[in-house]
């Protein structure tokens, strides 16, 4: 029973001696930490314009280089722009090249917010896009041959997405080809832009009216 207490006695003694020892160490790690930082502080006091200096050549060096990739993004997209002047590009063109030249056909134009959405899953939609009015457009792009027509069913399917699904204003169904005349009727009834081959060349050449207008 004498044991006891004196193995406590221990056992206290054997933690006020860790407790000293961690106040020990945190104690050094605080005092480490701020003649670091009076050390930088001192530092950078006597070395202000040095540092003002990298600091202004790192900003320099980023400007520029986002300043050339824009450059260089913008006059991409202008020789895109050119070569789309005349039908001819188009009609030789894949469906997603197809796509992406009507998406450059509405920057050219002013829209903005221009994204090219086409593909497994679309909805109806290959190109959505804010006209300079502030609406927001849907193009369904049909990059068809001569004797292949885009038919009623085609623009049925935009109709049924391009308000409720993708939240849009305007529809637009672009082709390289033409409509068939229930395709025409449907679209002229329910107000989506049908524009078929001659439509797209006056648009391309800056001739004729893009589809939001």
């Amino acid at each position: 029973m004498a044991r006891r207490p004196a193995r406590r006695r221990r056992t206290a003694a054997r933690r006020a001696r860790q407790a000293r020892d961690n106040a020990v160490v945190l104690f050094g790690s605080a005092v480490a930490v701020l003649v670091l930082v009076v050390v930088v502080l001192t530092w950078l006091a006597h070395h202000l314009l040095v540092v003002l200096g990298l600091l202004a050549a790192a900003l320099i060096a980023v400007v520029t280089v986002v300043y050339r990739r824009v450059a260089a993004d913008r006059r991409a997209f202008e020789a895109r722009a050119a070569q789309l002047r005349h039908i001819g590009p188009f009609l030789a063109m894949s469906p997603k090249a197809f796509e992406q030249a009507l998406a450059d056909l509405c920057r050219r134009d002013g829209c903005t917010k221009v994204a090219v959405v086409g593909g497994a899953g679309d909805l109806a939609a290959d190109v959505l896009a804010t006209t300079p009015a502030g609406q927001r457009i849907l193009i369904q792009a049909k990059r068809y041959g001569p004797r292949t027509f885009v038919g009623s069913q085609d623009v049925q399917k935009v109709n049924g997405t391009y308000r409720d699904v993708h939240r849009c204003d305007l529809a637009a169904v672009v082709t390289t080809s033409s409509f068939t005349k229930a395709a025409t009727a449907f679209c002229q009834q329910v107000g989506i832009r049908a524009v078929d081959q001659r439509a797209l060349a006056l648009w391309a050449e800056g001739m004729g009216k893009p589809p939001w207008s």
